[in-house]
């Protein structure tokens, strides 16, 4: 299979995924009974690279959704190529000595309207350099300690992970409470997940199966996550605790996230990259 099949395989299943999370988020709009107002939508907005000489282009499709069970969920679709700069392509495998990349992905944020209901992130991406991998992952963010969503949650990532190996789920749920830790605060982001990146077994097959099915499983389980605590009743004390360890989530994103820096050291959609970020937040 040529690198330019791989790359066409990739990218459509990563916009497949795309619409089966939007539907999935827009069903739960539908199941919401508290007469709050109408049922959130998914607005999409395309969005083209800048070309520059030529040799840079693609462009993406953010899908964005304010609604009254999620306060706002964004799940994005891009693929884009071009060259790397000189200051951030020795930071790339692969790239040291040949700039040119091309990468494409999806990336998933979820805020609910409910302080009760967790925050979720997952992503996965394949990226071409003169070498290529997979990377992704997906993590909860709970507002408020709940060990029945994170235990949920963790048993289908490690459902995901262990047809391929037994010990990739451990190691990969160590690389995520490594990676979503806010050093300045001494904490961890959330309740975890799984992390990966650079993932090139020499049996590329596998590697896309196992992104499919890291997708899968965050598909498949937090939609019911939020579904079993969407309808709890909650204070407006509880919200302003919400809006608070919010602002844990935008420090993470703006100070750490390697997908920011990545988005805007290649020459991203800014509104895109920073989708991630919720709509309401507060600092004490």
């Amino acid at each position: 299979m040529t690198v330019a099949e791989r790359q066409q395989r990739a990218a459509a299943w990563f916009r497949t995924l795309r619409d089966r999370f939007c539907a999935a988020f827009e069903a739960l709009e539908d199941a919401q009974r508290d007469g709050s107002g109408p049922p959130g939508r998914f607005e999409r907005k395309t969005w083209q690279r800048p070309t520059g000489d030529g040799s840079d282009g693609g462009g993406g499709e953010m899908s964005v959704m304010k609604g009254r069970v999620l306060e706002k969920v964004g799940v994005n679709f891009s693929s884009v190529h071009g060259r790397f700069s000189p200051q951030f392509q020795t930071r790339i495998p692969g790239a040291e000595d040949d700039p040119r990349f091309w990468a494409s992905g999806i990336s998933v944020v979820a805020h609910p309207c409910s302080p009760l209901v967790p925050a979720m992130h997952m992503n996965t991406r394949f990226i071409v350099t003169t070498r290529s991998w997979f990377g992704g992952g997906g993590d909860l963010t709970p507002i408020y300690p709940d060990e029945d969503a994170a235990a949920a949650f963790h048993a289908a990532l490690k459902a995901a992970c262990d047809p391929y190996d037994p010990g990739r789920y451990a190691a990969y749920r160590q690389a995520c409470d490594d990676y979503f830790f806010l050093p300045h605060r001494d904490e961890p982001r959330g309740a975890g997940g799984i992390f990966y990146d650079n993932l090139d077994s020499g049996d590329w097959e596998a590697d896309f199966a196992f992104t499919r099915d890291v997708g899968r499983a965050v598909l498949e389980t937090y939609p019911g996550i939020v579904g079993d605590r969407m309808a709890a009743p909650w204070t407006e004390a509880q919200r302003a605790h919400q809006l608070v360890r919010r602002g844990r989530y935008v420090e993470f994103n703006l100070l750490y996230d390697r997908g920011t820096e990545f988005g805007l050291k290649t020459g991203g959609n800014v509104e895109a990259i920073l989708m991630s970020l919720p709509p309401v937040v507060a600092w004490p």
